[in-house]
């Protein structure tokens, strides 16, 4: 699992350029795999079929965001300094002389302007990226160009440290349950989403198409467990979170109720999940066509939205056994 993770967060894809993680996600998947296609916006969506198909046969959508926040050229000036629109929720604390990679190669590093006071924290606007050129003519990337975070993975001791844990993480929670789903009775769709960092489009669309009775949306959440943090009870090494609300959705009390009961039978170690900021693919899923009740499976990390996000190994071992006995036997939502 561990390799598989630092492959899958040091491959490049912001929002709309998926296209390397979907390539390594699909041959991952496709041994375990009984139907796989790729849809309008490039969400790549893996079908196992049930053991038996009958008129209570359940559609399930997993669904897990490919996508990572990045940031996109908008202006080079006469120096060749590069100005840039960010995709998705680029935190301005995060990125002050951090590395960026562009699509097509070019590493650069995050500079800002002078500023009177030193301790002053500057605006995006304020910000640009250093490719090493000397003018415009010289300047290795254009108007239009994306980049994304350039941080390699490293391991401390159980925790582990990349960019774009989110939400790779929740991604190979996904393909590590459907590699340990020998089979199951429902009809599910384990759908790995594209541009969730911009509006949660990609699910939007895959949704519609899948048209689930029922969807868990697997992603990260911020912790509550770091010094002057938000009051939030999430915790690196506890367990996965079941989230009951966010911003953008609140889980069916049922599914919250299944997945808590099914923890607790396995004796896996969970979390109640109200996050106070964010959202994720549970938004899309839940008010797609007439509606789809919805939950979701919560990854602990520290550092969100900074190219160093920190998990704990055995959340991940730890979601991969609470989803792949979710998935297993009979839905109760009793």
């Amino acid at each position: 699992m561990k390799q598989l993770l630092k492959q899958l967060t040091e491959t490049f894809g912001p929002s709309g350029y998926e296209e390397n993680v979907r390539k390594l996600v699909r041959a991952e998947v496709k041994p375990y795999a009984d139907e796989i296609k790729v849809d309008a916006l490039g969400s790549l969506i893996v079908r196992k079929k049930p053991i038996r198909q009958t008129k209570d046969t359940k559609k399930i959508m997993i669904a897990a965001h490919m996508d990572e926040i990045g940031l996109i050229v908008s202006h080079v000036d006469g120096n060749g300094f590069v100005r840039f629109s960010p995709i998705g929720a680029v935190i301005r604390s995060y990125v002050l002389g951090g590395r960026v990679r562009f699509l097509n190669g070019t590493q650069g590093v995050i500079g800002f302007d002078r500023l009177d006071d030193l301790n002053e924290l500057p605006t995006l606007d304020k910000v640009y990226v250093d490719v090493g050129a000397t003018s415009k003519k010289d300047c290795p990337v254009k108007i239009g160009d994306v980049a994304a975070f350039d941080r390699p993975f490293a391991e401390f001791g159980n925790r582990l440290v990349a960019k774009s844990m989110d939400d790779r993480a929740g991604v190979l929670v996904a393909i590590e349950t459907l590699r340990a789903l020998k089979s199951t009775p429902h009809d599910v769709y384990f759908v790995f989403t594209t541009q969730e960092e911009v509006g949660v489009r990609g699910a939007t669309t895959s949704a519609y198409g899948v048209d689930p009775d029922l969807g868990i949306a697997i992603d990260v959440t911020p912790t509550g467990d770091t010094p002057g943090s938000l009051k939030m009870e999430m915790d690196l090494g506890k367990g996965p979170c079941v989230k009951i609300k966010d911003v953008g959705s609140i889980s069916d009390p049922r599914i919250v109720k299944w997945m808590i009961r099914t923890a607790e039978k396995i004796k896996v170690p969970y979390q109640r999940e109200v996050l106070l900021v964010g959202g994720t693919d549970a938004r899309a899923i839940q008010l797609s066509r007439a509606g789809v009740p919805v939950g979701s499976l919560s990854i602990p990390v520290r550092y969100v939205h900074s190219p160093s996000e920190m998990v704990d190994y055995s959340d991940l071992q730890n979601s991969v056994k609470l989803l792949t006995a979710l998935l297993r036997t009979p839905i109760d939502l009793g």
